[in-house]
């Protein structure tokens, strides 16, 4: 139990690790890597209600769930960086992982999600990105323009057909909308009568 016990305080690092994207847009980041595995696993279990019932959902679930494990570790490297730095992910995993009684589960899910070539494994990918492209529309909602210029190179990655549609509603909406109602007149007094 020690053993997990240390796997578990190591996997909470994802919520000190830093986004790095972000700090190529003037004035926006401030995600972890935690925050943003939490959105790609509920992004995933959303696409597999949209696809095909072939589609292992629980499958799709664990693949999104252990896709950045092992940036504990390496840290993330945003395309700048990953342009002068390798980092050896698989090295990385099998350090994370031995020892554990669920070791060689949690690589056959790290292998399978790197190699893409599952229909889970391309959709737990689909989540990565939307993922990104909703934080990309939440920083153009918020006054970020240079959000716009990198919107063309994460539709050109989404490879189903269920995370195509749910990205031209993500681009078409609006972030505020499920909260603010522009035409209700609550927000004249609140709740003041």
């Amino acid at each position: 139990m020690d053993r997990i016990a240390n796997f578990l305080f190591e996997i909470g690092m994802l919520k000190r690790t830093p986004r790095t994207g972000w700090q190529f847009l003037a004035g926006a980041g401030g995600e972890s890597v935690a925050d943003h595995s939490f959105r790609v696993a509920m992004i995933a279990f959303v696409l597999t209600r949209t696809e095909d019932d072939e589609i292992d959902a629980d499958r799709v679930l664990r693949l999104a769930l252990v896709h950045d494990l092992p940036e504990a570790r390496t840290s993330d490297l945003n395309y700048m960086n990953q342009k002068y730095v390798r980092v050896d992910e698989e090295r990385a995993a099998a350090d994370m992982l031995r020892g554990l009684p669920f070791a060689d589960e949690l690589d056959a899910l790290l292998e399978e999600y790197r190699a893409e070539q599952t229909p889970e494994s391309i959709i737990a990918h689909d989540a990565d990105q939307l993922e990104l492209l909703l934080q990309l529309v939440e920083h153009r909602d918020a006054g970020v323009p240079s959000t716009e210029d990198w919107v063309p190179f994460v539709l050109k990655r989404l490879r189903s057909e269920g995370a195509r549609n749910l990205a031209r509603s993500i681009l078409d909406g609006d972030s505020s909308t499920w909260w603010f109602d522009r035409d209700s007149s609550w927000w004249i007094r609140g709740g003041k009568g």
